[in-house]
């Protein structure tokens, strides 16, 4: 069996490799995911191809993936939405998370920052708590329903013990146009979304939800240095193989990968996205998927958020 996994690692890439997006064409995902196509093209010589399957939250996608044959040929570009919260807001899902894929490694992590409208009287996420709490349900946000936005904004109330109204959108996007507007009081967002609102005046940074301050800007407090020791909420993507893929394939997925995003100009091109490179191990994104679960569970449950 080792002797018949080594042939395959030697001999893959045979073919055309497809990397599943499973969102729209566009998206910061989708952006990523052709950069590491490409850096991945020039090593393997091979023609690696990104699909785009969108629907249902990533589900369409993942589920596309996980009826794929295990040899490596067919990979998912997972995120905290298809792996993490995905567990808990979806019961039905068609496949299990843990059972049916295969983690390869986290590519790389993009933190979000909490921001308010500049008409909101607060200048620091401790007088943010205080305003909410001295008016409960006055204060709304908005994002997808169980995206990481929505999820970063539900454990900050759950560790500040607050309460405010979220506002379901089907997108980012919409909810930022009405948080510049003034008809959301605040919300999270990437940092390189936020940013140039924020030097403009339309927005003012509160938080960031790494646990480090992020170059982009590192003039804001993490969330833990604002009062929340272990606050974390951020945006990950990694490579995912349906489950059953000989393990010296995922290793060499893993390795190739790990390279292609240490060249420079790749790691430049991801920093001017908001995105630190992470390449972890596929053992250490294992557990990395594992602890999200969990951690989504909880904070979804206590929530009451449910989707079908």
């Amino acid at each position: 069996m080792a002797s018949g996994a080594a042939s395959a690692a030697e001999a893959y890439p045979a073919k055309l490799v497809k990397i599943v997006v499973p969102f729209a064409a566009g998206g910061s995902t989708d952006l990523l995911t052709r950069s590491v196509a490409q850096q991945l093209n020039e090593a393997w010589k091979r023609p690696v191809v990104v699909e785009n399957r969108a629907g249902g939250g990533g589900i369409v996608g993942s589920e596309y993936v996980v009826k794929s044959p295990p040899d490596g040929y067919v990979l998912l570009l997972g995120t905290n939405t298809t792996h993490a919260a995905a567990a808990t807001l979806y019961p039905k899902l068609p496949y299990d998370l843990r059972r049916d894929f295969a983690p390869i490694t986290e590519i790389a992590s993009i933190p979000l920052i909490l921001s308010v409208h500049p008409s909101i009287p607060v200048n620091s996420v401790k007088e943010l708590v205080a305003l909410a709490k001295s008016k409960p349900g006055a204060l709304n946000f908005g994002g997808g329903t169980g995206a990481a936005a929505h999820m970063a904004m539900e454990l900050f109330e759950s560790m500040a013990k607050i309460n405010m109204v979220h506002v379901p959108y089907k997108g980012s996007g919409p909810a930022m146009i009405d948080l510049l507007g003034g008809h959301l009081s605040l919300g999270f967002d990437a940092v390189m979304t936020t940013v140039p609102y924020a030097q403009a005046g339309k927005l003012r940074m509160l938080g960031v939800s790494s646990l480090k301050r992020s170059p982009a800007a590192p003039q804001v407090p993490t969330m833990a240095e604002a009062g929340y020791p272990g606050y974390e909420a951020i945006l990950w993507f990694g490579l995912f193989a349906p489950a059953g893929t000989p393990a010296d394939v995922i290793k060499k997925i893993y390795e190739d990968t790990a390279r292609g995003v240490a060249v420079p100009r790749m790691r430049e091109l991801l920093a001017s996205q908001g995105l630190e490179t992470i390449a972890s191990s596929p053992a250490e994104f294992a557990a990395r998927v594992d602890s999200e679960i969990i951690k989504w569970r909880k904070v979804i449950l206590d929530a009451g958020i449910k989707l079908e």
